[in-house]
């Protein structure tokens, strides 16, 4: 138990390090909170459904602090369950930027997703790939993603109600367009949970993305909290 505590201390604290660093060293690093209300729905035993609202806010942009909406979402996802361990799943999401930054654009985005889990008796590993279609007025972007996580629980061996769990990701990201570069991100999440109840979980955590490291590298710093509705 307290291997795995100062497991997942280790893991969380690492990230803020690194996120605080880049927040104070590069000219070139942007600052979000990103809060999530999601709820999660059980049609039958193997279709589920998911809707989610969350709206992303500038802390720190153009080398100044500040409390800006940047935008707002709002996103359906379904999955099917193949097997014990194999899912395909299909999205959609609608991106509000313009009534908050005139000169971008809103967006709609469509997601097609295969994801592969395995567990063992106190940790889930966790394979996605994704593949989007990002559709903007002036554009069209195609992009590629793969995630692997990590799920382990802060005491004990499994996920218990009223008790701490960590979710630690990275996730690699390549974006194809007619009339843009190929870019390149990393993307390095570390989060918190507890399961609060049997319908109802927090989450509170720290990503840290490197956007477009091939060309001009930017260092984007994300604030999250979250919480999931399970009905």
């Amino acid at each position: 138990m307290i291997t795995y505590f100062t497991r997942g201390q280790l893991i969380f604290y690492l990230v803020v390090f690194i996120g605080s660093y880049n927040l104070q060293s590069q000219d070139s690093t942007i600052a979000y909170w990103e809060p999530e209300v999601a709820f999660n729905y059980k049609v039958t035993p193997l279709l589920k459904q998911n809707f989610s609202l969350s709206n992303r806010n500038y802390l720190y942009n153009d080398q100044k602090t500040q409390l800006t909406i940047r935008q707002i979402e709002i996103a359906h996802f379904s999955s099917l369950t193949l097997d014990p361990y194999k899912s395909i799943g299909l999205g959609i999401q609608y991106r509000f930027r313009e009534p908050f930054e005139k000169a971008k654009e809103n967006e709609l985005r469509l997601t097609q997703q295969f994801n592969i889990t395995k567990k063992t008796s106190s940790v889930r590993f966790g394979n996605r790939f994704r593949i989007e279609q990002r559709i903007q007025p002036s554009k069209l972007v195609h992009r590629f993603r793969y995630r692997f996580a990590v799920d382990i629980p802060l005491k004990g061996l499994k996920m218990d109600i009223g008790e701490p769990y960590l979710v630690a990701t990275t996730e690699s990201l390549l974006s194809l367009g007619k009339s843009i570069k190929p870019m390149y991100d990393q993307r390095i999440t570390s989060q918190i949970g507890w399961s609060i109840s049997q319908h109802l979980k927090a989450q509170l955590g720290i990503q840290f993305r490197i956007e477009n490291y091939t060309e001009s590298t930017e260092h984007v710093f994300f604030f999250l909290n979250s919480l999931v509705i399970s009905l």
